[in-house]
C-alpha cells in the first residue's frame, strides 16, 4: 500500500472570477439575534456581502464574532432575524472543523453514504466514489476505517464526502484549525487544487490571518459581536503563493493591525 501523497507542489494558478453583476451568494443587511429580551445574543447585524461565482472570500475575526453563524445562515441551517439571503450559485453544504466522518463505515462507505443520499445507482456510485477518492489523494485507503487515518487524511475524506453532494459552494468553518503546521499547508495545496479544478464557490472562516490571505481572493473582517463587515481586502497576489511568502505577510500585517484595533475598540467576547 503506497503512503498518502505529501507533495506541496503548487496548484495551477488560476485567474480571480472577473468582477460581475451575478452573485453566487448575496446578503442584504443581514442580522440574527438569539433569544430574546434582556437574554438576546445580537450574534450579526447589517451585514451586507455579496460572493461571486467560483469566487473564494475568506473570514476573519475575533472569537465570537459571527463567522460560523454567517455560514450557518448561508447554508440555510439557521433563519435571519433581519434582512434576505440568497444563494444562487447551485447547493451548497458545509465542512466543520471536525471530519464528522462515521467511525462503523469505511473510508469508500463515508463518502457511498453522500451517494446514497443521491439516490445515485449502486454501480454509478462506485465509480463516482473511486474517482473522489483520487481526486483528494486517498485512492489507496478506501477500506481504512477513520480511526486509521491521521487528522488531515479524515479531513480529506470530508472533503471528498461534501464533494460528493455535487455542491457548487463550499462553506468551510475553519476545517484545517486542529491540524498542525505541515498538514495544513500540505491541505491549503491540495484545497487550493481542487478549487482551481472544480469552479467552486468557497466561503472559509479561520481565526489565522495568514492561512485566509494565503487562499482567498478577498479576505472579509468582521467586527467583534455583533459581527458587522468593517472592511474588505483583495488580495491581488500571484497564484500560487507560500504561506512565508513576503506579500503574504505584508499583507497579513495589514489585516491583522485592523482587526486588533477592533478587538481594543470593542473588547473580546
Amino acid at each position: 500500500m503506497s503512503a498518502p501523497s505529501t507533495t506541496t507542489d503548487p496548484p495551477p494558478a488560476r485567474t480571480p472570477p472577473p468582477t460581475s453583476s451575478r452573485r453566487a451568494i448575496e446578503l442584504d443587511h443581514v442580522s440574527k439575534v438569539f433569544g430574546h429580551s434582556g437574554k438576546a445574543l445580537h450574534a450579526l447585524d447589517d451585514v451586507t456581502l455579496d460572493v461571486a461565482p467560483g469566487e473564494f472570500v475568506c473570514l476573519v475575526g475575533a472569537s465570537g464574532c459571527g463567522k460560523t453563524t454567517l455560514l450557518h445562515l448561508i447554508a440555510g441551517l439557521e433563519e435571519p432575524t433581519a434582512g434576505r439571503i440568497g444563494v444562487h450559485g447551485g447547493p451548497a453544504t458545509v465542512m466543520f472543523q471536525e471530519s464528522a466522518l462515521f467511525p462503523w463505515l469505511t473510508v469508500a462507505g463515508n463518502v457511498d453514504l453522500a451517494l446514497r443520499l443521491r439516490q445515485m445507482s449502486s454501480a454509478h456510485r462506485a465509480e463516482t466514489v473511486d474517482a473522489l477518492l483520487d481526486l483528494v489523494h486517498l485512492g489507496d485507503f478506501a477500506d481504512k476505517r477513520p480511526h486509521e487515518l491521521s487528522g488531515g487524511m479524515r479531513q480529506r475524506v470530508a472533503l471528498a464526502r461534501a464533494l460528493a453532494q455535487q455542491v457548487e459552494i463550499l462553506l468551510m468553518d475553519e476545517p484545517f484549525g486542529a491540524l498542525d503546521a505541515m498538514t495544513r499547508d500540505v491541505l491549503h495545496v491540495e484545497l487550493q487544487r481542487l478549487w482551481a479544478d472544480t469552479g467552486l464557490t468557497v466561503v472559509f472562516v479561520t481565526h489565522n490571518v495568514r492561512e485566509a490571505v494565503r487562499l482567498g481572493d478577498r479576505v472579509v473582517l468582521l467586527s467583534s459581536r455583533p459581527g458587522r463587515v468593517v472592511e474588505q481586502f483583495d488580495v491581488d497576489i500571484d497564484r500560487p503563493r507560500r504561506i512565508e511568502s513576503h506579500e503574504v505577510a505584508d499583507l497579513s500585517v495589514t489585516i491583522t493591525e485592523r482587526l486588533m484595533t477592533e478587538v481594543k475598540r470593542h473588547g473580546p467576547h
